[in-house]
């Protein structure tokens, strides 16, 4: 990994194309050049738009793909562009993954992490009805990876079934605990799309609130180094 002034400014790694969003944008993904192990995925709600962030200026220290790891930057980018939480259509996409108990009541957020549900989203017409979602379940299909570590914010915890050695190690590298239950219902979700489908295994990040560029200094290198030995 370099974390030069040269290297701080492009991301370098090969992007590759599985999907468009809702209002057309290009769906891309960091292929790895082996078999993948882990699938991690940024940016699914677009006002986490850290996520995206944190990630792309790590990965901008790595000039070669990883061998078994693969990298979405972006799995809403309407939403980012657009500041919104959901898609171009107003859906929460993590809401939306064809599950059992996917259900198609508004699904409620906060504007900030102390307020009531004060903002609703859609779950979508149907599950899997978004372009986002849809092209998300094949590509996840498509490299089979053994693990995917969504990440989101701005909860300050690993959420997972289990605390595996590889969350326990994710929780070292940021300094956050293990929860092996978010707290509330989340039918529709990644997660229990995953759950469902018995493997990949689903683990979840949720960065700290902090500022984009105390998350750089803070996490940029320990996230680096996860990544090479995880």
């Amino acid at each position: 990994m370099n974390f030069s002034p040269e290297s701080r400014g492009i991301l370098r790694l090969p992007l590759a194309d599985y999907g468009r969003s809702t209002l057309g944008a290009s769906l891309r993904y960091i292929p790895c050049s082996g078999k993948c192990r882990l699938l991690v995925v940024a940016g699914i709600h677009g006002e986490e738009p850290e996520t995206t962030f944190l990630l792309s200026r790590v990965l901008r220290a790595f000039e070669k793909p990883f061998e078994s790891v693969a990298f979405v930057l972006c799995a809403n980018p309407d939403g980012v562009t657009l500041g919104t939480r959901g898609n171009a259509n107003g859906v929460d996409l993590n809401r939306n993954f064809p599950t059992s108990n996917w259900n198609k009541e508004p699904v409620g957020s906060r504007s900030i992490l102390e307020a009531p549900r004060d903002t609703l989203l859609s779950a979508g017409v149907a599950p899997g009805s978004e372009p986002e979602t849809a092209a998300l379940v094949s590509l996840i299909q498509q490299l089979a990876p053994a693990t995917i570590l969504s990440m989101h914010a701005p909860m300050a915890c690993v959420d997972a079934p289990e605390c595996t050695a590889m969350v326990d190690s994710l929780c070292e590298a940021f300094g956050v605990p293990w929860h092996a239950d978010i707290g509330y219902p989340t039918p529709g979700s990644l997660g229990t799309w995953c759950k469902e489908q018995k493997s990949p295994e689903c683990i979840t990040l949720e960065l700290p609130r902090m500022s984009l560029e105390a998350l750089f200094d803070r996490y940029a290198h320990s996230f680096a180094e996860w990544l090479e030995n995880v």
